[in-house]
């Protein structure tokens, strides 16, 4: 038993007729069972009963057992002094203002199933603990209760952009290079990438976004790709790790020599470096095992030059697309021709130019574009770009993943990518922590508004 399952007992008139607790049992009238109270304090405001014809305008508070007055302090406590009744399931001690006065306390009846059905969800062994019950949740609540968590996210994806916003002294473009430079990383090499950005200031690679050459150079230097001399093979040589290597056509010869690009990208590196006080981040943070070729951090680095270059404002033109298929376009770039061969320096491949694909993009969408967007509109008090937001969100299709996967099997198949990043949300952040009497489904199911 909680307190929050009797806060929503009370707040949604759930319990039986209430009594007073003493000699004389009084019938109590409940005219407004107040305002919840998410701070210090009781925890309903401005409450109004009516106790034995005597109209009462106060404060709620409710607990497991009245000692629980005692043991929190509030008989010393005068913000609890404004208390005109006290809920509880065991009523074993009496209760007092600071200055001697009785409070009223009543015992708080339920059908006891909902208990039951509370508890069940909290001691479940399941992932999701509504997982047998969520196909009898009405699609009215369903739709209200995934809109909610993905506003949920959204917002807070929002707001860790205010903060790197804030980090960058309001630079709206150095903000989005930075946000897209972590999403260009696809969460296992995202810190690897955020750092490159870092050492990198926009405005360095916005001078040079006529020459992809010079990008790929002060990237791929930064990123610790251009310090052998030789082009040596890598410690951990992700061509003999990676599955499906040697099926794509990796040359695989005991002698790696570094071929004519690279070494003018050396070159360039070198004078861009000293030009500019660059100052390389360590190439061990770069991860490739378990990684298909196509997904390795090379050709994300030189995907990501090809979309910033010829491009005078990489926030501008994210801002102005005002359709999907606009903004799709966008993304639609590909590495460099010499990566056609290649996904890694000096080891030639079967030939394979690396687009940017379709789900890549879309994350990008979905982790980058749509988080900033959303911050801007809150920002400028502009709702037409929180709006948009939430419109290429709801023109994409849904994510696939195990968390998605787990919700399908539950009979929770997401329509677009709102709808999977309102799973997302709804299984890390309260299914987790089993917040059921948060969670619209939750309640629903607990007190049978589904049935």
């Amino acid at each position: 038993m909680t307190e929050d399952f009797l806060h929503y007992i009370w707040k949604k008139g759930l319990y039986q007729p209430l009594f007073t607790v003493g000699r004389e049992e009084e019938r109590i009238e409940v005219l407004s069972s107040g305002e919840r109270n998410n701070s210090d304090g009781p925890d309903f405001f401005n409450a109004l009963i009516r106790i034995g014809g005597i109209l009462l305008a106060g404060n709620i508070e409710i607990h497991v057992n009245s000692s629980d007055w005692i043991r929190h302090g509030h008989h010393n406590n005068r913000i609890y002094d404004t208390v005109i009744l006290q809920l509880v399931i065991n009523p074993d001690a009496e209760v007092k203002r600071t200055n001697g006065e009785d409070i009223p306390t009543a015992v708080l009846k339920f059908d006891e199933t909902l208990r039951e059905t509370y508890n069940h969800l909290l001691d479940s062994s399941c992932r999701i603990a509504c997982q047998p019950y969520l196909k009898r949740v009405r699609p009215a609540v369903r739709s209200t209760c995934l809109d909610r968590a993905a506003e949920l996210r959204l917002d807070e994806k929002a707001g860790q952009v205010r903060q790197l916003w804030y980090m960058n002294n309001k630079c709206w473009e150095e903000t989005f290079y930075q946000q897209l430079a972590r999403n260009f990383g696809f969460r296992l090499n995202s810190m690897g990438f955020e750092l490159v950005a870092r050492s990198l200031p926009y405005k360095y690679l916005l001078k040079h976004s006529d020459s992809l050459l010079q990008l790929e150079a002060m990237i791929f230097g930064q990123a610790g790709f251009l310090s052998d001399e030789n082009g040596a093979r890598l410690k951990g040589d992700p061509v003999t790790q990676s599955p499906g290597g040697i099926e794509e056509g990796f040359a695989i010869g005991a002698n790696v020599s570094a071929d004519d690009y690279y070494m003018t990208l050396r070159k360039e590196y070198s004078f861009l470096k000293r030009k500019y006080g660059l100052e390389p981040v360590g190439k061990h943070l770069w991860k490739f095992l378990r990684l298909r070729p196509a997904n390795f951090p090379t050709i994300r680095l030189a995907q990501f030059a090809s979309f910033i270059c010829e491009k005078t404002s990489v926030f501008s033109s994210v801002v102005e697309c005002r359709d999907i298929r606009s903004l799709t376009d966008l993304f639609s770039v590909k590495a460099s021709g010499y990566w056609d061969t290649r996904f890694l320096f000096n080891r030639p491949s079967k030939l394979k130019p690396k687009n940017l694909g379709a789900f890549a993009v879309r994350s990008l969408i979905i982790n980058a574009v749509a988080p900033v967007l959303a911050f801007y509109g809150k920002y400028r008090h502009e709702e037409e770009y929180y709006r948009r937001a939430v419109g290429f969100l709801k023109m994409l299709p849904p994510e696939y993943n195990s968390i998605v996967a787990l919700w399908s099997g539950s009979g929770i198949n997401p329509e677009n990518a709102w709808q999977s990043q309102a799973l997302l949300q709804l299984k890390n952040e309260f299914c987790a922590y089993r917040r059921c009497l948060e969670c619209e489904m939750g309640t629903s199911i607990i007190f049978r508004e589904s049935y």
